[in-house]
């Protein structure tokens, strides 16, 4: 319990085969010193992608540049795509060179939705594996041997389509290190085509950087190309090599080229690099392939007439929608209109806190009635409140209405595409009433399709939604091009091509077939079902599929011949001879997974989990039930990639505030909140004895949101007595104080600076964390929201690791439960909510009321939060808490707790 490991988010596992890596010795790092050229002097910052540099106060207090020291020897990126199933493998060689012992971080961004299958790390000649328990066996033996100096993770990115992989070592002077992460993913086709997109992000030049990409597709490739990505700096770079089944995609800049300009010390491999390819369907719309027992069958038929469409676009226009988002989202409408066939049936829904229809019925999409539709959006003005369940009734009010009067082609589809960017915050206001509304009106021919827009949206809610009712949900932040990003979503789901597609294998003993598909087909992308299956000595597997197209029952027969494929694979060093039963793991693992969040009962719910625990241990694969344990030969040194939050911070706290403190020897989360009000300061932590203080004081938010003013830590101040230490965080500024010396960084920067027994290291517009004597860390998190955001303001996160390095006297909010008390939780109990279960709890000699609900941990994911479940002690934690909450008001930033 004395540090905080990893911060985490979960994902999937599968083996794959690496390629060769020397690791006896690795002497060509010696030859590396040359590579990095520092400018000696003073340099108070570290630019961003410069991760290794660290920053001391000097003689005079200033801060002053330590020389870079940690090189890196080689970048390899490897990826082998096999009947769209990508292997990909991410290696770097580093060495500390400097005197001193250096943090080295491996942070790698990989697609959401990739399935991580190994890691492994060689750290001065020691070598750390990695392996797949069930998740409470895997936390147990993590914390028999916590690794020290060591912290592995999986943290949500801002980018939209990308998940973080990060492990930090500290490494003695001449120490090697290496790392090697392995991840699969399936290729999905999205407007003709499919694209596989490698970040690249070695922070610095390298001597060896080396990417390459394999394609091996049996159906033959149709095209292959290679889009510049980095602004025409690496033309000429990438080589591509192309077969009729087989391409060779080659990216090796040499260090000059590396280099941002001609005397440049710092990268431009900073960015994407991105194959895009689309396989030959010329002769049938599908691919079936056989091997090892499982199969798989793609299925894009082409040259199709699009089915006619009835579209209802249901618009928020609340407050927050105000500016640049409401802007682009009205572009991207237009053109989006502009777009719909003669044959389509359309009208426009806009809502805040009440709903508006452009029109009260459906419309033929005539050159006329688009151009109204577009002056009607063109005039929309946000304002008010978010009603999102009446706006969706009433968009599938219309489309029932419509159907029941005879009014839509038999052959139509019906889909409502919603647009919103935040909560419902008028009218119903329960999520999961919301669903069971729409669920109990919509019928089974209409699609429901959402687009969440920036940070403060519910995407998990949206998910949900559309998940219930036949669509697929997007998430969009408000940093990027909301245009761009709707119609592109606009496009990959209103071009139905084909109606209720069946699959069946006719004279075959076939099982566990799991489909990839939306209540319709849609135009560019496809239907991918894989499968067992026992071929009782036939030579061939036979398909039936039937549909219905615009005009026409379409029955399409295929074969797959058995031996082919197997000579075919059986051809290519670099093929995948597993990838029919990894897609098939893919599949039915994210399977389970949705229907699991949607069981409509605890024995269903229980017997899908037992499903996917089983699958997942079988398959290698880490999913919200399972851990990945790394550890070394000697097993006496572990590191746990977990799903959050699995090394709980003793206690942290958010907005409103939000207390959620962890107690260990009972593995429970008890939440509580303080209600204040602005400009109060509350103690978190006061430790008189060894020294050590933090506060924090409230902000308000800028109005009232339904008659409460919401608060938040707007500022919070760490003393450490004994060093003559202070840091002072806000939202704009970090100071440290020692004496009459002061030090100013700035949230836009990212610096480290040590003073005496304190480090402060600042992460650009993220995090800063004081580290004390390296046995003790505080981590402060900060929010930015909109700037003219109606209601919202900046705020600031506190977390506090599990120590036992606070003396007995340790108190404050926070600071009391540094021990912890006795608890027990017992007669739990339906709650006024369905929900929110009630129980009783023991603590302090009460018997308190408490409510199950889930609280928000922003440490892996800063934007969405992830949902912790806790017990939530009412009346700002009265009874849980030593006394009331106004006990915890001190005078000063600095003042300690004077306890009577």
């Amino acid at each position: 319990m004395n540090r905080l490991m990893c911060l985490l988010i979960c994902f999937f596992v599968f083996e794959t085969q690496g390629f060769e890596i020397p690791t006896n010795g690795l002497p060509e790092f010696a030859e590396y010193g040359d590579l990095v050229e520092l400018a000696p002097g003073k340099f108070q910052f570290v630019p961003e992608n410069r991760r290794y540099q660290r920053s001391v106060f000097g003689e005079s207090g200033e801060v002053m540049e330590e020389a870079d020291q940690v090189t890196l020897y080689s970048y390899k990126v490897q990826s082998t795509i096999t009947s769209r199933m990508a292997n990909t493998i991410i290696q770097t060689k580093l060495v500390n060179n400097s005197p001193q012992p250096q943090n080295v971080v491996f942070d790698v961004q990989i697609p959401k939705g990739a399935f991580i299958s190994n890691f492994s790390m060689t750290v001065d000649g020691t070598t750390f594996t990695s392996s797949i328990r069930e998740k409470t066996v895997g936390r147990a033996l993590y914390s028999q041997a916590r690794a020290k100096g060591k912290t592995t993770g999986l943290v949500r990115s801002r980018a939209l389509d990308m998940e973080n992989f990060q492990t930090e070592v500290n490494i003695l002077p001449g120490a090697k290190v290496q790392f090697e992460l392995h991840y699969q993913e399936v290729k999905w086709r999205k407007l003709g085509s499919y694209e596989h997109r490698l970040h690249l992000q070695p922070g610095r030049l390298a001597k060896h950087l080396e990417v390459d990409v394999w394609v091996i597709e049996p159906q033959g490739i149709r095209f292959l190309h290679v889009p510049d990505t980095f602004d025409g700096h690496f033309d000429g770079v990438p080589v591509i090599s192309k077969g009729q089944q087989k391409a060779h995609v080659s990216f090796k800049p040499s260090v000059a080229r590396q280099r941002k300009c001609s005397n440049c010390s710092e990268t431009a491999v900073d960015g994407e690099l991105v194959v895009m390819y689309d396989v030959n369907r010329e002769e049938k719309a599908g691919e079936l392939e056989v091997f090892n027992g499982y199969f798989v069958h793609f299925f894009a038929p082409e040259n199709l007439d699009p089915i006619p469409k009835n579209i209802l676009f249901v618009i928020d226009v609340s407050g927050s929608m105000w500016g640049i988002k409401m802007k682009q989202t009205v572009e991207a409408m237009k053109t989006i209109l502009d777009d719909l066939r003669a044959e389509d049936q359309f009208s426009v829904i806009d809502f805040n806190h009440n709903v508006r229809t452009w029109r009260n019925d459906l419309v033929s999409a005539t050159r006329t009635q688009v151009t109204d539709a577009k002056k009607y959006i063109e005039k929309i003005q946000p304002s008010g409140g978010t009603n999102i369940n009446e706006a969706l009734l009433r968009a599938i009010f219309i489309l029932n209405e419509a159907n029941n009067l005879g009014l839509l082609d038999p052959e139509s589809v019906s889909l409502i595409i919603l647009v919103s960017d935040g909560d419902p915050t008028v009218g119903e206001l329960k999520l999961s009433k919301i669903q069971k509304n729409v669920k109990q009106h919509i019928r089974d021919n209409i699609s429901l399709f959402s687009l969440g827009i920036g940070f403060d949206v519910d995407y998990d809610f949206l998910k949900r939604l559309s998940n219930e009712n036949r669509g697929i949900a997007q998430r969009i932040y408000g940093n990027q091009d909301t245009s761009s990003q709707l119609k592109k979503f606009y496009n990959q789901v209103s071009t139905p091509l084909l109606r209720n597609v069946q699959f069946n294998y006719p004279h075959m003993s076939v099982s566990d077939v799991t489909q990839n598909s939306f209540h319709n087909y849609f135009g560019g992308s496809e239907i991918v079902v894989a499968g067992k299956f026992n071929p009782d000595k036939l030579e061939q597997l036979q398909s039936i599929i039937t549909a219905t197209s615009a005009n026409t029952e379409l029955v399409l027969e295929t074969l797959a011949q058995m031996d082919d494929l197997e000579d075919f694979l059986s051809k290519d060093k670099h093929a995948d001879p597993n990838f029919t039963k990894k897609l098939w793991a893919y599949l039915t693992i994210n399977q389970l997974l949705a229907e699991r969040s949607l069981a409509p009962t605890a024995a269903s719910k229980r017997k899908i989990t037992k499903t996917i625990l089983q699958m997942s241990l079988d398959h290698h694969i880490l999913t919200p039930l399972t851990t990945m344990v790394i550890e070394n030969e000697a097993g006496d040194e572990r590191m746990l990639a977990d799903s959050p939050p699995q090394d709980h911070s003793c206690c942290s706290v958010e907005n409103d505030p939000h207390f959620i403190i962890y107690l260990p020897k009972n593995e429970k989360n008890i939440c509580f909140n303080i209600d204040s009000e602005p400009g109060k300061i509350l103690n978190l932590v006061s430790d008189p004895e060894s020294g050590i203080l933090v506060n924090g004081e409230l902000i308000g938010a800028k109005k009232p949101k339904n008659e409460k003013l919401r608060t938040y830590f707007g500022k919070l101040g760490f003393y450490f007595q004994r060093e003559d230490v202070k840091v002072e965080i806000s939202t704009e500024t970090i100071t440290l104080s020692q004496g009459s010396r002061t030090s100013v960084l700035s949230w836009s920067d990212t610096a480290h600076i040590i003073n005496h027994r304190v480090l402060v290291s600042v992460k650009k517009e993220q995090t800063v964390t004081i580290t004390l004597d390296k046995d003790m860390s505080f981590s402060v998190l900060l929010h930015r929201v909109w700037k003219k955001h109606p209601v919202n303001v900046d705020f600031l996160g506190i977390y506090v690791p599990p120590t036992n390095k606070f003396s007995p006297k340790a108190h404050g909010l926070i600071g009391q439960f540094m021990h912890e008390p006795k608890i027990r939780i017992f007669n739990e109990r339906p709650g006024k909510d369905p929900e929110k279960p009630e129980a009783s709890m023991e603590v302090k000699g009460h018997t308190l009321i408490v409510t199950r609900g889930l609280q928000k941990d922003y440490r892996t994911d800063r934007v969405f939060g992830t949902d912790v479940s806790c017990w939530f002690v009412h009346n700002s934690g009265k009874g849980f808490i030593d006394g009331h909450y106004k006990d915890y008001f001190v005078p000063q930033l600095y003042s300690f707790l004077k306890r009577s």
